[in-house]
């Protein structure tokens, strides 16, 4: 029972740890033009 202090804490700083990370990824136009890089590939340069 005493594990489930340390390991609920830690599970919602690594939740928010990925939402951080997703929001940032949002804002900083990781996911802009995800269909241009999946065309990139099939053409020759």
């Amino acid at each position: 029972m005493d594990i489930l202090y340390l390991l609920i804490p830690l599970s919602v700083i690594l939740v928010l740890m990925v939402l951080a990370g997703l929001w940032w990824a949002i804002y900083h136009g990781q996911f802009d033009s995800v269909e241009q890089e999946g065309e990139r590939i099939l053409r020759d340069d």
